[in-house]
């Protein structure tokens, strides 16, 4: 195998499961903080605030004093891209520096790492191409594709301990197809969220930016429907789980999905009534987040046991026995008699 300065450093020093969970929490935090402040850079409408990407304008890097507050929004947002990739470089680390590898951590690590890329990508035809609402939709699915990513890899770092562990005995079939229906009708509802925010009045920037030729009125009741879908899948799954009294971390992690669902609902509400102020808009998209993030965890609860369970955080797994050990007990030969 070819050796890296990663495997060379390995060798000499590695890491407990502790550092790699905390690196993959890390991450989830980051994903979803990019998430909030691109909100920020559209309700202020400085999403224009840098004219030209990757560099601010033609002639600098940074903002000028001339751009004023949207330019150093804007900005500020680019270098969070910065902070994101420096904390999944922190999970590609910790991951491959464990005393017992983990190589789902691993791969979820370098997959956040193209999800950055990708995004950074996107994110600057989105201001070539002056904010189109299309790609605007597009950048903010990548964030949660990241988002995804980053949950599912904190996920495997807890396999083995009693929270990561698929409960015993697994939730029913019925719960598993629930929690597939739940994931999937959520993934629409997200989608359809970027098709109302295309058609709403905030728009990323001050001019005058085209909007999805939709009625927003019309969208957002297709949006609020489908929200309500969710919320009753979600309270289906749980008195399920409930009836069959099996799937207590599935069960816990259903019920705290419920509770962000409704506040989500609630400030949904208030969002589309109150005529979307900005700060709400903001926790509103905090929101989104956050339920993205309690039904990825419901979903990788309810999945069946695998064939064999892995060994438990923190200790290493079995080795296998070398091939000239002798019977316990005795001592293998170390050369000819």
């Amino acid at each position: 195998m070819a050796r890296t300065p990663l495997s060379w450093l390995a060798e000499r020093h590695a890491l407990g499961p502790r550092s790699v969970r905390t690196a993959a929490t890390a991450s989830v935090l980051a994903a979803v903080g990019i998430i909030v402040t691109g909100g920020v850079v559209r309700v202020t409408g400085s999403g224009l605030g840098c004219s030209d990407w990757p560099m601010c304008t033609e002639d600098t890097l940074a903002p000028t004093a001339e751009m004023g507050v949207h330019g150093v929004i804007e900005f500020t947002n680019r270098l969070l891209t910065g902070v994101l990739c420096a904390v999944v470089g922190w999970v590609i680390v910790a991951a491959r520096l464990q005393r017992t590898p983990v190589p789902r951590v691993l791969r979820g690590g370098w997959a956040q790492f193209w999800v950055v890329v990708l995004n950074a990508l996107v994110g600057g035809v989105t201001v070539w191409l002056e904010l189109s609402p299309y790609i605007v939709a597009a950048h903010f699915l990548a964030a949660m594709l990241l988002l995804t990513a980053a949950v599912i890899t904190r996920e495997a770092t807890l396999e083995g301990t009693t929270d990561g562990a698929p409960a015993r005995p697994a939730p029913s079939g019925r719960a598993r197809s629930l929690a597939a229906a739940l994931t999937s009708l959520t993934a629409v509802m997200v989608v359809a969220g970027t098709v109302t925010t295309g058609t709403g009045p905030h728009a990323g920037d001050s001019s005058d930016v085209p909007r999805i030729p939709l009625d927003w009125t019309g969208v957002t009741v297709v949006h609020g429907v489908l929200a309500a879908l969710v919320l009753a899948l979600a309270a289906a799954l749980f008195a399920e789980l409930s009836g069959q009294g099996t799937g207590g971390v599935a069960r816990r992690r259903t019920a705290i999905l419920l509770a962000v669902l409704l506040a989500q609902g609630l400030v949904g509400l208030v969002q589309s009534l109150a005529g979307l102020p900005e700060p709400v808009v903001i926790l509103h998209l905090f929101g989104a987040a956050l339920v993205w993030v309690g039904v990825l965890r419901v979903q990788l609860a309810v999945r069946p046991p695998g064939p064999s369970a892995p060994a438990p955080a923190g200790e290493p797994a079995p080795q296998p026995v070398s091939e000239r050990a002798g019977p316990p007990g005795r001592t293998a030969p170390t050369g000819p008699r």
